[in-house]
């Protein structure tokens, strides 16, 4: 009996097998987003950062400022403060402009420029200089005070020379004692514009008991200022 093999073609109704995909080996990650929403936050980091630095930035208030010069001892009046905004700081404590009208009449404790701000430590309700002090006009000739070096706050020594100085002093004679002249403190309260000679007023604040003193010896020409040395810084 032969052996005859018989070879049987694929039936084309067979279903067919699908393609299985290729693999490259790389496998792909399911996290493709997380540079984006990384950009997003540091955005979102850097908004809200700038926000906060704009809300503290906002938080100011009206204070005031110093609008004039007001020399030490003069009496503050409205044209001299000014209202400013000011960012809050724990580290100063300039006066509210709330308290605008509390300031007007009291006096300057020290020179007040323009641009400062004013505290309470610079004002005085007594007067810069004092109430129970006196002041007396003293006017000086050309070498009897030094010249563009005064100004208000300045201590200075009043010497009062003898009688005869007044009228020798420009001719060298006369006699002079050895004896230390006498001297009165005082404290310069303004300067007055020299004239053509160069004799000037400059306003002094003394004790009351000095007062009249030195106003007699002003009268009689037998004065002359040396200013004291000034405190560092000022």
């Amino acid at each position: 009996m032969d052996s005859t093999q018989t070879s049987f073609a694929p039936r084309s109704d067979d279903p067919r097998q699908p393609d299985l995909p290729v693999s490259t080996g790389t496998k792909k990650s399911g996290r493709t987003w997380s540079v984006p929403v990384l950009l997003l936050l540091v955005t979102l980091i850097g908004a809200l950062g700038g926000a906060v630095v704009v809300a503290r930035a906002g938080d100011r208030t009206d204070v005031l400022a110093v609008a004039r010069d007001v020399p030490v001892g003069q009496q503050v009046t409205g044209q001299d403060v000014k209202v400013v905004s000011f960012a809050d700081d724990p580290g100063l404590s300039p006066i509210p402009a709330a308290d605008r009208a509390s300031i007007v009449g009291q006096r300057a404790a020290v020179d007040l420029h323009p641009g400062d701000l004013l505290t309470r430590s610079q004002l005085s309700a007594r007067g810069g200089l004092g109430d129970t002090e006196q002041v007396v006009g003293v006017e000086l000739k050309r070498g009897y005070v030094p010249r563009d070096e005064l100004r208000p706050g300045d201590k200075v020594a009043a010497v009062v020379l003898p009688a005869q100085a007044a009228d020798t002093a420009s001719t060298g004679t006369g006699s002079s004692g050895s004896a230390t002249p006498a001297t009165i403190d005082a404290t310069v309260k303004s300067v007055g514009t020299p004239d053509s000679t160069g004799a000037l007023v400059v306003n002094l604040v003394v004790a009351p008991a000095d007062g009249p003193l030195l106003a007699t010896k002003a009268a009689a020409k037998q004065i002359a200022l040396v200013r004291q040395p000034r405190q560092s810084g000022s």
